[in-house]
């Protein structure tokens, strides 16, 4: 039986449980979330399902409330309806670009489209978001949208793993080097980041051409740029097919990098 003071003990220990769940839940009840804007859609992926698994794995870790907004069109000239209008971009606090639409081409449409960004909001792109917009002047001439994502790329290779290699950096430092399925690895095409972004991690990729032979290639998978010197953009070209979208690792990566961007990366944000 118990005396009496292991019985003060024990209902000590309940109390201070329950204190300190209480004051968890608290906590978490005061966070505002963060509203992320996840515009996708558009040529060569299954956005589709990418919509659900990226919403839900972002929402899981870390206090963001993420509203989709999803084109089915498939091809790479058509606008997202959901910049149609000029403040398309109000109430939200972040934007996912994962969108894939480099033959809208229309200057003025892509000014709309950066227009929050040049104000300050904050922004994340995914994959091939790194390949749209293709106004006058590119690839040769860094163009408006790639003055924004920091990088230019200009395509990729055939599909195959990409062994990625993190630099030390706050996204990167709680993250592991991990090895990818089959995926796309996106060329740098001016062979470096522009001087407002910053390497995050490395990808190497080994292919193999019709004859057999093989080749290894090296590129820049995630980054951060400064643009304009006031908004926070965090990018990176990994994600095209399902089983990546869906990677833990890859989740991981992206909401801490959406956090980044929002300057709110720390454990009253994270999950």
């Amino acid at each position: 039986m118990l005396n009496r003071f292991s019985l003060r003990v024990a209902f000590a220990a309940l109390v201070m449980a329950a204190v300190a769940q209480s004051s968890s839940l608290a906590q978490a009840e005061d966070v505002k979330p963060i509203r992320a804007l996840l515009v996708l859609g558009g040529c060569c992926h299954d956005y589709a399902t990418q919509k659900e698994l990226l919403a839900k794995g972002i929402s899981e870790r870390a206090h963001v409330e993420v509203v989709i907004a999803y084109d089915p069109d498939k091809s790479t000239e058509h606008l997202n309806p959901v910049y149609e209008n000029a403040n398309w971009a109000e109430g939200f606090d972040v934007i996912i670009h994962d969108e894939c639409s480099a033959n809208v081409k229309d200057l003025n449409v892509i000014d709309r489209i950066i227009e929050p960004h040049r104000q300050g909001l904050p922004a994340v792109m995914l994959h091939c978001a790194m390949h749209c917009y293709r106004s006058e002047g590119y690839p040769q001439a860094v163009t408006p949208w790639f003055e924004l994502t920091g990088l230019q790329s200009t395509g990729h290779g055939r599909q195959a793993p990409i062994d990625v290699k993190y630099l030390e950096h706050d996204v990167t430092k709680s993250l592991g080097n991990w090895t990818t399925i089959n995926e796309e690895l996106y060329n740098n095409f001016t062979g470096r980041l522009l001087d407002t972004a910053s390497p995050l991690a490395r990808g190497t990729q080994v292919t193999k051409n019709n004859k057999g032979e093989e080749k290894t290639d090296e590129a820049v998978v995630v980054w951060t740029n400064m643009y304009r010197d006031q908004t926070r953009v965090f990018s990176t070209s990994l994600g095209h097919n399902n089983e990546t979208a869906a990677d833990a690792r890859y989740l991981d990566l992206v909401t801490r990098g959406l956090l980044w961007s929002c300057d709110k990366l720390n454990d009253k944000y994270l999950k």
